[in-house]
């Protein structure tokens, strides 16, 4: 597989020995620029939940959350996030588990690049398939979460790289507004974010999006505004 296949995919890769994450990890930076790493299923968890991955391989055997116990929560909140599980053994109830958690793949170590690209390759079709990262900010503008473009009456618009960041933030948390830290953090995280910063982010972000796509919410932060 080309690398550019794996353009805009986030990988989280979850194992608790040292080494093997440290090689897996090295060899999955080969194909994927965004790949993060956790030693246990609730440092994964929490990972989950600050970078939303595209595609999650995760050990079962962990301390403090195993694999299956992971993917039941992310299952709580989210059905779409593409799951492989790995594993040292070959167990009927894990099996039967996986199933119902509708994972991608349930797989034996070690895992061969043979058989570990076919199975990325699917997660990457699901995701490229997946209609719910067209977010549609009104009848003729629509943000594509996936291939990060904003499409204004089906005609490509031009976003700066921290528009991209900003769209992409909120797009991914529009059940809540998001906090002028967490904006901290994900766009401005190695250099210090001043308000005139933000605001000025905003202001020319709006001037390409529907009026009210992105609401203010004093004191707290900022929050988008889907139709349906």
């Amino acid at each position: 597989m080309k690398k550019e296949e794996f353009k805009n995919i986030k990988l989280l890769y979850v194992e608790d020995e040292a080494l093997i994450r440290e090689n897996a990890v090295e060899y999955l930076s080969r194909y994927f620029d965004n790949v993060y790493e956790a030693k246990d299923g609730i440092e994964a968890l929490e990972l989950v939940r600050e970078v939303k991955p595209h595609i999650i391989i995760t050990d079962i055997n962990m301390p403090n959350l195993n694999g299956l116990e992971l993917a039941k929560e992310i299952r709580r909140e989210d059905k779409k996030t593409q799951i492989i599980i790995a594993t040292a053994h070959t167990d009927t109830d894990y099996l039967m588990e996986a199933v119902e958690l509708h994972l991608v793949k349930y797989m034996i170590k070690p895992i061969l690049e043979s058989k570990l690209m076919p199975v990325l390759k699917t997660c990457i079709s699901n995701i490229k398939e997946d209609v719910s990262n067209i977010k549609k900010l009104s009848s003729n503008t629509c943000f594509d979460t996936f291939n990060k473009t904003l499409l204004v009456n089906n005609e490509i618009k031009k976003l700066t790289k921290n528009e991209i960041l900003f769209l992409e933030l909120l797009c991914i948390n529009s059940n809540r507004a998001i906090s002028y830290e967490e904006i901290q953090n994900y766009i401005w995280y190695d250099s210090y974010m001043s308000g005139d910063a933000i605001r000025c982010l905003v202001r020319a972000l709006r001037k390409k999006l529907p009026l009210d796509a992105i609401e203010n919410l004093s004191g707290i932060g900022y929050k988008i505004n889907f139709i349906n």
